[in-house]
């Protein structure tokens, strides 16, 4: 009778030969990923170490670090970080990812004709183009716009918002178009929690926000983390909706990274210095990445 030993060593040999072909079905994506992903991004990193221009010039030579030295030390990249940040807190940590947790908890005990509405017109804001959104927004906090002709009916001061607060006007816009994601997210991971769970914490004399705090938050630990990173993501490259309300300004009071960077690379034809600058968000967002990634870590 044959050993368990000697039928695995006689059995291996076959695995390892049909090992290479699991990797055959993904070997089109793999290739497709290295074109369209990997292609541009190694040229970008070659054209940041680079003086290229868009006219002016017709010859590139290799600088060096010279445009990520130059970013360090210029005065309006230093604000477009800082203004980064501030959009990122305010309009993604803060404004989507609350606003969205608690409309999917509010929604959990609403009727059907007020889930269906609130949903439907959560989510219209978020499936609108990004330009699209940028000018309703635009209309809505203009100086002649909706929100000043709703506060002068109601008697309160108005103000030029676009001008005033800027990067407050961009950030509440943001979470106006993409609260949606983070509703949607929380109401799946929501659904998941077993009832009896939350039936149990009632009984042992656990109110709403203690069940909500040491009972609904940590079930739900993975799905936060994931809506942060992927909302943090996607408003680090914001770019139409700001373009579309501000253009940057007045002056660069609400010049985000992205717009800065378009700003430098075509409005100024500073290619290898725009390339650069994308290059140090793209570190941004890895780093935020990795963050997020490690508080999502199962506890040992």
């Amino acid at each position: 009778m044959t050993s368990a030993a000697e039928a695995s060593a006689a059995v291996s040999p076959v695995r390892r030969r049909g090992r290479p072909l699991r990797w055959l079905p993904l070997a089109p994506a793999t290739v497709l990923l290295l074109l369209f992903l990997g292609g541009p991004i190694a040229y970008c990193c070659y054209i940041a170490f680079t003086d290229m221009q868009l006219t002016g010039t017709s010859s590139t030579d290799f600088t060096g670090l010279a445009n990520f030295r130059r970013a360090f030390g210029d005065d309006d990249f230093r604000n477009a970080v800082v203004l980064t940040l501030v959009f990122t807190v305010v309009s993604s940590l803060l404004g989507q990812n609350t606003l969205g947790l608690a409309l999917a908890t509010l929604m959990r005990r609403a009727s059907k004709p007020v889930r269906t509405l609130t949903g439907s017109v959560v989510v219209a804001a978020w499936v609108l183009p990004e330009i699209v959104a940028g000018f309703l927004l635009y209309a809505f906090f203009r100086r002649e716009g909706t929100l000043n002709a709703v506060l002068d009916g109601l008697g309160l001061p108005s103000q030029n918002w676009l001008y005033t607060l800027p990067i407050l006007a961009v950030s509440f816009a943001n979470v106006w178009r993409g609260t949606a994601f983070s509703m949607l997210v929380y109401s799946a991971a929501l659904s998941e929690i077993p009832q009896e769970i939350t039936e149990a914490a009632e009984v042992d004399g656990a109110g709403g926000l203690r069940r909500f705090w040491h009972v609904t938050l940590p079930m739900i630990r993975r799905s936060i983390g994931t809506n942060l990173m992927l909302n943090t993501l996607q408003t680090l490259s914001v770019f139409g909706l700001i373009w579309a309300m501000t253009r940057g300004g007045p002056g660069n009071r609400s010049q985000t990274l992205p717009v800065f960077m378009y700003d430098q690379a075509f409005n100024k034809s500073l290619i290898g210095y725009g390339t650069a600058v994308a290059l140090l968000l793209l570190l941004v967002g890895a780093a935020f990445s990795v963050v997020y990634l490690r508080l999502m870590r199962e506890e040992v």
